[in-house]
């Protein structure tokens, strides 16, 4: 076909139209990566202004030919009615930190233990600056974006295809060669602080609260239901790792970058290839004294272990890879006046105090309240009401007290007298030995534990369900509507019967209450392991949740497997504290929990209204898939934690001590009694070499 590029859009045929709108995405892309990525455009604003309006006005003519990747869409579209859920391929996770050089010199002993390496072997791994942004991931199918997503709780995000189209330096199609068919990209998306201070200027002319920082921004910025909106932000994107996808194209995460460039996405400039703790820590250094000079803002660095077999090898432990952590920059501090200390009373009953301040800026966000922790740590630091005191956001996220600048204490502060009862209920507090808490003996006839429990369970990685936060669950409780958690799933029906009147309520119009109940309806259904965490058990958090939930399958076998522990002897209590990461202090604290009629009842109510699904082992066709193994002595050719990580990534349940259950018990060098046992249970018995075969296929 001969050159349309000066053919008059009146007279273009359907078939030139499409031909020209092919031409300009993929000039108009090419011209977005010279100027948003390689800081060189190679023509005037102006030409490049008549390349976009003679795209727009092509489609004007022929709309049905809009592309999906259209220029046109970097400028948003009209509101839309909310955002759709989508599915994560692989689980996003979050990362481990680091606040000190000693957690950083530990982070490479620990692969180097895990994957039996010695001292001196070298372990490469890629340091790159931790954008305070957004995390998002985007979904490419033969080389053109499809879907965008946020993070969510990590398994399920929300869908922010079109606002995400409207970042200029996010290619809506992938340049260069060996894109793989599906290709989901995970970054940063985020405000250059340039862009947050003509945004925040511009709320405030037209009278409209300025955001706290730009990261808040960003966050606003991409929960736009009218995408225009954000396209006007100015968004930015900083690729670093994927997702799904078909074929690998890289061996290290340094080459993985390089083809991130390659197909078109922004890396950040000042990632390096360190080789020790010491170059890791010299980078560090580095940066930081960069970091008020860069055009976006950073919270620390990410160091990811280079060889992606590696990575694979060590895998994940509970919602972190542990061959990446996050080296956190120091807190920032700020002085300001201890009005009051007031004291906090936890789902699980634990007094906490908390520092009531002067409300002061620390590291962009106000601060008015900071922890304490508990009375040792008061008397630690002597704090005391009207103390002038130092505050620091850590990790940049919560506040706490540094310490007491003692030249201005009041001379009418006096040391605090730390309660021995429970402010909200009266009932004793009391501190078993060996623990720093002191606890309300109240249980949930203590109003604050209950409203606690209930704030746990639907939180985040809980519940999660939207539309009940801090305040809408303390407003419920005390009006009687929600006093235990299967209230919540009546909500519905009792605003439909006329029973509660929460339309009427303000700030609560019919479109906030129908998305409540459709927030409620989507959590009917609900995996084993966040319903057991949702329950609140002491010392039972996510990874133990889904320990649990791994090991019993369903509600009612776990429930039936506990009574039959509650003797705390028998098979059921040994086949507890043998899985791997539980032991006889988490059992007691399960054991207690079911012990309570209260908490059975609950149990007994919320199985009538929800619909509990099993937790489905890694996808595999192993023949460990669903077997119990335990691994006893030295393994020669692997570390034990990497074995029972390969173990686990086949589906296998890894338990610490033998019983009828088991099913292989794995024996080392110098095994101990383990193997004896199961010898005398009936159990196979795998050396080493057997283990590989059916582990690794060798």
């Amino acid at each position: 076909m001969s050159d349309l590029s000066s053919c008059p859009v009146a007279e273009l045929t359907p078939a030139g139209a499409a031909a020209e709108l092919e031409r300009l995405a993929i000039e108009i892309g090419r011209h977005d990566r010279r100027y948003y990525l390689d800081a060189t455009p190679d023509i005037s604003d102006a030409d490049y202004d008549e390349l976009r309006r003679r795209n727009l006005s092509i489609e004007a003519r022929f709309s049905d030919l809009k592309r999906p990747d259209s220029p046109s869409l970097r400028v948003g579209a009209p509101a839309a009615e909310g955002f759709g859920k989508v599915e994560h391929g692989t689980p996003m996770l979050s990362l481990d930190n680091a606040f000190n050089s000693d957690n950083v010199t530990e982070f490479f002993a620990r692969v180097r233990r895990f994957l039996g390496l010695d001292a001196e072997h070298p372990v490469d791994v890629v340091g790159e600056p931790k954008i305070d942004g957004i995390s998002a991931a985007l979904r490419y199918e033969a080389g053109n974006f499809v879907v965008g997503a946020t993070r969510g709780d990590g398994s399920v995000g929300e869908d922010i295809t079109a606002n995400l189209r409207t970042v200029r330096d996010l290619p809506l199609r992938l340049a260069g060669a060996d894109v793989p068919d599906i290709l989901e990209i995970r970054g940063e998306v985020y405000l250059g602080r340039e862009e947050f201070f003509a945004l925040n200027n511009a709320r405030e002319n037209a009278g409209e609260a300025r955001f706290a920082n730009p990261r808040n921004a960003a966050a606003g910025s991409l929960r736009q239901l009218d995408s225009r909106i954000t396209a006007q932000r100015g968004l930015h994107f900083f690729a670093y790792a994927w997702g799904e996808v078909s074929s690998m194209p890289a061996a290290t995460q340094w080459e993985f970058l390089a083809r991130l460039n390659e197909w078109g996405f922004r890396t950040n400039p000042l990632a390096r290839l360190c080789a020790t703790p010491e170059d890791v820590l010299a980078l560090y250094e580095k940066i930081a004294r960069e970091r008020a000079s860069l055009p976006y803002d950073i919270d620390g660095m990410v160091y990811k272990v280079d060889r992606l077999d590696w990575q694979e090898r060590l895998g994940t432990v509970s919602r972190a890879p542990r061959w990446a952590i996050a080296h956190k920059f120091p807190a920032e501090r700020a002085e300001t006046v201890l009005r009051e200390i007031t004291i906090q009373v936890g789902r699980t009953g634990a007094l906490t105090p908390v520092a009531n301040l002067e409300p002061i800026t620390v590291g962009g966000v106000v601060v008015s309240r900071a922890t304490l922790h508990n009375e040792d740590e008061i008397a630690r630091k002597d704090v005391r009401e009207g103390d002038t005191v130092v505050v620091q956001r850590a990790g940049d996220v919560i506040p706490q007290i540094v310490e007491v600048i003692l030249n201005k204490r009041p001379a009418s502060a006096v040391a605090f007298d730390y309660p021995e009862r429970c402010p909200e209920c009266d009932s004793l507090a009391t501190r078993e030995e060996g623990e720093a808490i002191r606890r309300c003996t109240g249980g949930l006839i203590c109003p604050a534990q209950a409203v606690e429990r209930l704030k746990h369970f639907v939180s985040r990685d809980a519940f999660d369900i939207e539309g009940l936060g801090t305040r809408n669950i303390e407003s419920f409780w005390r009006d009687g509507w929600i006093k235990t958690p299967d209230d919540i799933f009546r909500l519905e029906r009792r605003e439909r019967a006329g029973e509660l009147g929460l339309h009427d309520r303000e700030g609560w119009g019919e479109k906030s209450v129908e998305n409540l109940f459709q927030a409620i309806t989507e959590r009917r259904q609900i995996g084993l392991d966040r319903f057991i965490y949702a329950l609140g058990i002491r010392q039972v958090g996510q990874a133990t949740a889904r320990l649990l939930a791994r090991q019993y399958g369903t509600l009612d076998a776990w429930r039936s497997a506990i009574d039959g522990a509650r003797s705390r002897e028998g098979e059921a209590y040994e086949e507890l504290i043998a899985i791997e990461g539980i032991g006889t202090a988490v059992a007691e604290d399960i054991l207690e929990f079911f012990g309570e009629s209260h908490n059975r009842d609950v149990l007994d109510d919320l199985a009538a209204v929800l619909t509990i699904t099993a937790v489905q082992a890694p996808a595999s066709d192993s023949s460990l898939a669903g077997k119990t193994i335990v691994f006893t002595g030295t393994l020669e050719t692997m570390t034990r934690a990497e074995a029972k990580s390969r173990a686990e990534t086949l589906g296998a349940k890894v338990a610490g001590s033998v019983s009828k259950k088991t099913d292989f018990v794995v024996v080392g060098a110098e095994a101990g009694t383990k193997a004896k046992n199961a010898e005398g249970l009936g159990v196979t018995v795998l050396s080493e070499d057997q283990w590989r075969a059916l582990a690794l296929g060798d």
